[in-house]
């Protein structure tokens, strides 16, 4: 059995410019084909517009509220919304509220600098 505890693994920061804690991932576990992160983005912050090549992605919102703008459509979002994110769209995320903005970041294949593009 396997278990990792996001608060043992060590944040960075990804090419969109969220903070990330990968929970799941190749590099620290035995999982090969999808990865499973925490992000935090803190208040007033928004990442980066990019796509991913191959990376079809799910964001989780957990805690706060923000706006999401995907594929040119933007929709407000809050905890509770799941969001689906498939391969070529461009996408980023703000964070409208007073708190940080907190979500799960589901990729499959997982998550590499390599397959994140910025559109700016």
């Amino acid at each position: 059995m396997e278990i990792v505890n996001r608060n043992k693994v060590k944040p960075f920061i990804t090419k969109d410019t969220s903070e990330i804690r990968e929970i799941l991932a190749p590099r620290n576990s035995s999982i090969k084909k999808q990865s499973l992160a925490e992000a935090k983005l803190g208040a007033g912050k928004i990442t980066e517009e990019h796509y991913h090549i191959k990376v079809e992605e799910i964001y989780y919102i957990l805690r706060g509220s923000g706006k999401m703008w995907l594929d040119g459509e933007s929709r407000e979002v809050t905890a509770g919304d799941g969001i689906a994110i498939l391969p070529g769209k461009k996408h980023r995320i703000e964070n409208t509220g007073s708190g940080d903005l907190v979500f799960l970041c589901c990729c499959a294949p997982a998550y590499t600098h390599e397959d994140t593009v910025l559109v700016s």
